[in-house]
């Protein structure tokens, strides 16, 4: 099924909602809050029919991109996700690009409220030296770092095209943090012979090390409906370099926490990428700004109380 990671395990719908109807009967919950159109804010909805109606709970149900702009592109899930959200009594997404987008494509039936992601990071457990140390990484030298899954719309050829072609070589290496296959990956660091400025970990559980490490991040999305990598970065004070995709200008401010640059642009990206690496001053004013600016729009003291607006506002509706 479209190989993504909500889908690596066979379909649990059913006894999802089952088990959310025991949940909410024995603790008669107000509000069933569920992440993806499918299956949970579907299994949520299903749930809810089980239910005698003095036990029913509201159905909030938040977007982050995969239901919108690739199953909701797909005939056979369009009436399924439309149907989860259209009974659903209220609708997030992470970002106003994609609000626009699920009303184009999906057309739920009542508004939506745009809710961004946050991010709130843990300490990190070693130094910046020591694991700039232990990746091997020259004090002249800047590290890079891409975090994702590895996704298609990641554009993993993107992202080595523009590695090869920064200048001086060996003025920096590229950390790749990676949450799904790595063999696209490898086998573009071969073809391009990049084996020497690029590293790979996989199941990285301590994100924040790295990022508290790190100089610069790179993105190469074709889409992104938000890139909580990104704000991941802007927490420690990481700029990030990246596609103008989708929801990603609603994070960055070009030029003042972050630069972007159009997708596809593998020039572009890589001179903004050397114009950092050249200008630590640049970096650091960068940085701080992305610091602020996470602290400021998408910390859990701004974001959870959004979220506390939109349970206020389902509890008032009348029960349907």
């Amino acid at each position: 099924m479209h190989g993504y990671g909500i889908f690596n395990l066979s379909d649990y719908t059913l006894p999802l909602a089952v088990r959310m109807a025991a949940v909410c009967r024995s603790n008669r919950l107000d509000i069933l809050h569920a992440h993806y159109a499918v299956p949970h804010a579907t299994a949520a909805v299903l749930a809810r029919e089980f239910l005698p109606d003095d036990l029913r709970p509201k159905v909030v149900a938040t977007l982050h991109g995969t239901d919108t702009m690739l199953l909701g592109r797909d005939p056979a899930y369009k009436p399924v996700i439309r149907h989860a959200l259209v009974h659903s009594d209220a609708i997030t997404t992470v970002s106003e690009f994609l609000k626009e987008e699920t009303a184009r494509l999906i057309e739920p039936g009542h508004d939506i409220s745009v809710v961004p992601n946050f991010f709130s990071p843990g300490v990190p457990s070693r130094s910046r030296m020591e694991v700039r140390s232990e990746l091997g990484i020259r004090e002249d030298e800047a590290l890079l770092i891409h975090v994702s899954n590895l996704r298609r719309v990641k554009r993993i050829d993107l992202l080595a095209d523009v590695v090869s072609r920064i200048r001086p070589r060996e003025s920096f290496k590229l950390l790749v943090v990676a949450g799904g296959d790595t063999q696209p990956l490898l086998d573009e660091i071969a073809r391009l012979k990049l084996q020497d400025r690029v590293i790979i970990l996989e199941n990285v559980t301590t994100i924040e090390d790295y990022f508290a490490a790190a100089d610069i991040g790179l993105i190469t999305s074709e889409y992104e409906s938000f890139c909580l990598s990104i704000l991941e970065g802007m927490t420690f004070g990481c700029p990030t370099v990246s596609t103008a995709a989708g929801g990603i200008p609603e994070v960055i401010e070009n030029g003042e926490t972050g630069i972007l640059r159009p997708f596809g642009d593998a020039q572009g990206l890589a001179r903004a990428i050397e114009r950092l690496i050249a200008d630590p001053r640049e970096r650091r004013r960068l940085g701080d700004n992305a610091r602020n600016r996470a602290s400021a729009r998408f910390s859990s003291q701004q974001i959870v109380p959004a979220y506390l607006s939109v349970y206020r506002s389902a509890l008032s509706l009348e029960v349907s």
